[in-house]
């Protein structure tokens, strides 16, 4: 069970990086992915608009699988910017790792 955490996303917010905010999960990104399954990146965007901090965490080996093509910021029909989203992510992992 994940424990959501509201700090997270405000956190997130107030670094003026992407929260996915525009997201509204169509998967869009996650079936044009060439690289990562599991309904990647869209499951992350999910986890952090639930502010779900300890399943990004628990799941952040993921994160270092895509290679910023770009299709799914190209795909978005919402243009919410999945990869983005992705690279803000990976920076927020590192500095939880570099803490711990």
């Amino acid at each position: 069970m994940a424990t959501v955490n509201s700090e997270f996303i405000k956190e997130l917010e107030q670094s003026g990086t992407d929260t996915g905010a525009e997201c509204f999960n169509c998967g869009t990104c996650a079936a044009i992915c060439p690289l990562v399954s599991d309904h990647f990146p869209r499951k992350m965007i999910r986890y952090i608009q639930i502010g779900a901090e300890d399943l990004i965490l628990k799941h952040a080996q993921e994160l270092w699988r895509c290679l910023h093509c770009g299709l799914c910021t190209q795909t978005c029909p919402r243009g919410a910017n999945p990869g983005e989203v992705l690279m803000t992510l990976k920076r927020r992992v590192v500095a939880e790792w570099r803490r711990s």
